[in-house]
């Protein structure tokens, strides 16, 4: 029983290793993005959008070679060990970046929250058994995630990370082990973009697009088999939904809940693909 756990095929075992190693990667590109910030003083209106994109779009590699592992038969004491697992690293990691260097650390950290982000959308995706069932559950994310935002915990969790980033002492409150994190232009240290669950969306989305087969890459044809030329040119319609949320909350001032426009959006784009489709379908 134990021994089931950690058997993969040599295909999801490869692009498992492939995904692990990117998201290394990018925590390694996070702390020399955050390197030139400072070596070059970049603070000019401008430069924070541009660093927010590149990373976002660094990171939308992360989900290439995911959403391209094959269906294995799984019961859920498989997920929950994995889980579990994985929030342990999380939670042990997040509890080493108070100690040097915290700059490695926390990229680290936030690496490791895009992994399992990644493959905790790309599992969600392959309990929706038709296209239809997205629409009821988007609607209940987006009722929820909204409704947290106005009178929930989100608003309190919110002030809890402002406070801590403009006056950074003490231990960082425990919502701050799920935010993923930026090198920022003007920042001492990397500061938080995003939440887990908004990953998790993004990846969801991504996953469907592909199993349904409709091409959701802003930069070119849908995703082949790994790796091939699309390798660092895969950037997803719900990144770019995510990445927009950003800056409305860069360019704000204030929190704006990313789910809710993540939802939209990508509904939008579904539909988009779809009616026109079915409507030739009936004409013929």
């Amino acid at each position: 029983m134990l021994r089931q756990l950690f058997i993969f095929s040599a295909h999801n075992k490869r692009l498992l290793l492939i995904t692990a190693g990117i998201c290394l990667l990018w925590s390694g590109t996070l702390v020399g993005l955050w390197l030139a910030i400072e070596f070059l003083q970049m603070t000019a209106i401008g430069w924070s959008e541009v660093f927010v994109l590149v990373q976002l779009y660094l990171a939308a590699q992360i989900i290439l070679p995911a959403i391209q592992l094959q269906p294995e038969k799984r019961n859920r004491g498989f997920y929950l060990f994995w889980l579990l697992l994985l929030v342990a690293l999380i939670w042990l990691v997040n509890r080493l970046s108070v100690a040097e260097p915290r700059l490695l650390v926390s990229a680290l950290a936030s690496g490791l929250l895009l992994f399992t982000g990644t493959l905790v959308g790309v599992a969600l995706a392959r309990y929706v058994k038709r296209l239809w069932e997205v629409l009821p559950l988007c609607l209940v994310m987006m009722l929820a995630d909204f409704s947290s935002w106005a009178i929930g915990p989100t608003a309190e969790f919110a002030r809890e990370i402002e406070a801590y980033y403009l006056d950074p002492v003490g231990s960082p409150p425990l919502i701050d082990m799920v935010l993923v994190k930026f090198s920022y232009p003007g920042a001492p240290d990397l500061v938080p973009v995003f939440g887990v669950s908004d990953w998790i969306m993004v990846v969801f989305f991504a996953a469907l697009a592909r199993r349904y087969r409709m091409n959701d890459n802003l930069l070119g044809p849908p995703p082949g088999s790994y790796p091939d030329r699309l390798c660092w040119r895969y950037l997803p319609v719900s990144a770019l939904a995510l990445f927009v949320a950003i800056m409305l909350a860069h360019t704000s001032g204030s929190f704006i809940p990313a789910l809710p426009l993540i939802v939209l959006v990508v509904v939008v784009f579904y539909l988009l693909r779809t009616l026109p489709q079915k409507l030739f379908r009936t004409k013929n």
